[in-house]
């Protein structure tokens, strides 16, 4: 899915909503520490309060940009950045109860309070999970992988313009000639440093076998049916695509023009969404995260040992590199429910594989822990399974951004790397927990371009409302125990 505006303000949401949460923190505390026993937090003007301060905190957000460059700040710019922003934050809220005619009922030892710990709260959060954002990638990692589709004469000055300005979102991982017909014999490596990867025929071979996030297509000599052509074939693939603006298109879908430095183009995605909505997904699972892997830690507790004792030779968790967004590899989670050599074992029972596709399903797994020799008891790992106690881990890969809330459910890296080009589209989003094939009866499905299929209908009409339809939906589904999600 693709974010249509290039947005300053909803660039470091994370940030934003961890802030959210340590100025509610940061006043249920003070009002603990003042009154003794948190009742004040109860009152009618106490919760009007909290709700202002976090309205007003949004304000300042949009209206002050402050932000920007987060990422780059030193701990000494982070604490000023920080002091300023409560200072503004306090200054709004006494003007909105000196109006309101309430500023002398609420507590001044409260709000001296909160100042004092919303300050070192919010300080230190910001400084942690900026450390958690560079352990987790390289800033440059960060960029997104764009291919270049361009003739041999349009091949230096695009690269020059896109890489050359302030706009650093792409990083150019390959070039596709389509003047080229063999690109083989035509011992063409590299163009300004940039590896020559496909011709016109091998193009979307590449762009299916390697993690592309964004084609940009620029070439002469052709008119609109031949670039129109090429962009629907990345399109099916559920990859973003820009087109110089020389080439007006009229059926391309959820079209719009933006800038890329100096280049002006029209990009087309399978769907187009908002800054609010990306926002809004993204707020919800980082909520989800928090509060799921909060839940993990209570679940470790219990679960560890009894993995342990069901299967001693093994580890608690199971880890496995999966396919995220556009291919791109991640380390995915559960609490283990399968014996230890379950991948070895496998490949011995794919005859007996359920499902008609590029996934793997049987009803009696003797993989489970616990399903005994025929797969047939109902042990440890079906329980697990069952109630999706094994899933709750992936709140952590939620939390990190690898993964969402609802999304399509991510495929193992074998299991990738036999897909067709139209498999890939499935892979326009973030992998998620639950989805549209988890809660259309995922125990009876057994055909995968129907999964295909819907995952595609999720993506081509995701708006949060439907994240929230299909959420509720994954608790029955789960309280039904109609297969895990």
């Amino acid at each position: 899915m693709y974010n249509g505006t290039s947005n300053k303000w909803t660039k470091h949401f994370d940030f934003i909503i961890v802030d959210v949460i340590c100025i509610n923190v940061a006043f249920f505390l003070a009002t603990l520490i003042y009154s003794g026993s948190g009742h004040m937090y109860n009152t009618s003007l106490y919760r009007n309060v909290t709700i202002s301060l976090t309205l007003i905190h949004f304000c300042v957000a949009f209206f002050r940009n402050g932000y920007s460059g987060i990422l780059r700040r030193g701990y000494l710019k982070e604490m000023k950045d920080t002091v300023y922003h409560n200072v503004i934050v306090m200054a709004v809220l006494f003007g909105y109860l000196f109006l309101i005619q309430q500023s002398g009922n609420v507590s001044r030892i409260v709000i001296l309070l909160f100042i004092i710990i919303d300050t070192i709260l919010m300080y230190i959060s910001r400084i942690l999970f900026k450390k958690f954002y560079a352990v987790r990638k390289n800033y440059d990692n960060a960029k997104e992988n764009m291919l270049l589709v361009v003739s041999s004469d349009m091949a230096t000055d695009t690269i020059n313009k896109i890489s050359n300005g302030p706009d650093k979102r792409f990083e150019i991982v390959g070039i596709a000639l389509t003047d080229v017909m063999d690109i083989k014999e035509s011992h063409i490596d590299e163009i300004e440093g940039i590896p020559v990867v496909a011709d016109a025929d091998s193009v979307y071979e590449y762009a299916r076998a390697n993690v592309i996030n964004d084609v940009f297509i620029r070439v002469s000599g052709v008119n609109n049916f031949f670039v129109e052509g090429m962009a629907y074939g990345f399109l099916n693939m559920g990859i973003k695509v820009h087109i110089n603006v020389e080439f007006l298109t009229h059926t391309l879908p959820n079209a719009g023009f933006e800038t890329i430095n100096e280049v002006a183009v029209v990009t087309t995605s399978i769907n187009q969404v908002s800054p609010v909505g990306a926002f809004a997904k993204r707020a919800l699972d980082i909520c989800a995260g928090l509060v799921g892997c909060l839940v993990t830690a209570v679940l470790f507790i219990f679960v560890a040992p009894a993995i342990k004792i069901a299967d001693p030779n093994g580890p608690i968790f199971f880890c496995q590199l999966r396919a995220g967004k556009n291919g791109k590899p991640f380390k995915f989670y559960k609490f283990r429910s399968m014996y230890s050599d379950a991948e070895e074992r496998k490949k011995e029972l794919m005859e007996q594989n359920k499902m008609d596709g590029l996934m793997f399903k049987m009803d009696a797994d003797p993989r489970i822990i616990g399903s005994g020799k025929d797969g047939t008891k109902k042990g440890l790992g079906h329980f697990l399974r069952a109630t999706s106690i094994d899933e709750f881990p992936n709140f952590y890969s939620i939390l990190k951004g690898d993964m969402s809330l609802v999304g399509t459910r991510p495929p193992t890296m074998d299991e990738y790397e036999q897909y067709e080009a139209h498999h890939k589209s499935r892979l326009a989003t973030k992998p998620g927990l639950t989805g549209m094939w988890q809660i259309s009866g995922r125990s009876d499905m057994t055909d995968f371009e129907e999964i295909v299929k819907l995952d595609n209908e999720y993506i081509m009409n995701w708006s949060f409302g439907l994240d929230i339809k299909i959420i509720l939906k994954t608790f029955f589904v789960v309280i039904a125990r109609k297969g895990s999600v």
